[in-house]
């Protein structure tokens, strides 16, 4: 497979997992979709490890490293489809393209990083500006709008610190394998919190819920993991940290025509300032390397 390709199909998978999130728990309940879908991506990623004669390794480090990538995986993702109740799916990738501007300011934090440079710190506050746009349309999506933006706010930051603390363990694993652990772990965690909370199949699957859950947990979940992981080995980071940018405008056209979303001069409005906050954000990371060389 060549870049180009992965990279449009990194591109692709992101823009379209939103609106899968939102149809994979209509009349089942989120519980039940996201529960099924990371089943179906924990059994896959197993069957695919042991094709590529990977295996789990279980000493201290590696569990550790096991449990930072299913907090991302459960806590992050629990967040995602409890607030993609309460907003359109476009918002979930507008919301979620946040996270390199989050995780460049915890990996300031938590790993010392010396990477908030002055066109990293505007973009941060581009961004903000953007939420804060976004956040002052609560009232045109709904009266729980609010607490949508707010739960997938808190997703972003989970996800952000979930994938620092991978980076400050460095268990030296391949990425696959972390992927594999953290499924299997957060798969335990998702059923548990589905017989818990719920516990009864639902009588009847929509067939559009059946696609979303099987394209999640087939594509979403393991082709689309797989091609990030092919992208951060063979590009420079600021290069993958460039599909933010772009999935949030493709999320919103796939919520227009295929979901009948709602786009408000406020989300533009927002979208605008956080595609052009991760631009300078990004933009700041190639100055300091080329001054660095």
């Amino acid at each position: 497979m060549t870049i180009a390709a992965a990279y449009l199909g990194v591109i692709l998978i992101w823009s379209t997992t939103p609106l899968g999130v939102k149809w994979s728990g209509e009349e089942v309940g989120f519980l039940f979709g996201v529960t099924a879908r990371m089943l179906i991506g924990t059994v896959l990623t197993l069957v695919l490890l042991r094709a590529m004669r990977l295996r789990l390794v279980w000493h201290r480090k590696a569990i550790h490293a096991y449990l930072a990538a299913s907090l991302g995986i459960y806590g992050a993702m629990m967040l995602v489809y409890a607030g993609a109740q309460y907003i359109p799916s476009s918002m979930i990738a507008i919301l979620f393209g946040l996270s390199p501007l989050t995780v460049g300011i915890m990996a300031s934090l938590m790993l010392g990083e010396n990477s908030l440079t002055p066109a990293r710190l505007l973009g941060i506050l581009m961004g903000i500006g953007g939420l804060l746009v976004i956040f002052s349309d609560r009232i045109q999506l709904g009266s729980h709008a609010q607490l949508g933006i707010i739960l997938v706010t808190a997703s972003t930051l989970v996800h952000s610190f979930s994938a620092v603390l991978l980076k400050r363990i460095q268990a030296g694993l391949p990425a696959m394998v972390v992927n594999g652990g953290g499924l299997l772990i957060a798969s335990v965690l998702y059923l548990l919190t589905w017989l818990i909370l719920d516990g009864s199949l639902p009588e009847q699957i929509p067939v559009r819920v059946s696609y979303s859950i099987l394209y999640l947990g087939v594509v979403a979940t393991v082709i689309g993991f797989s091609l990030y992981f092919y992208l951060i080995h063979h590009l420079e980071a600021h290069r993958v940290g460039l599909i933010p940018m772009i999935t949030p405008v493709t999320a919103i056209l796939i919520g227009y025509l295929f979901n009948d979303e709602n786009i408000s001069n406020e989300m533009i409005i927002g979208t605008a300032l956080i595609s052009s906050g991760l631009l300078s954000y990004q933009w700041g990371y190639m100055l300091k390397r080329r001054f660095a060389s």
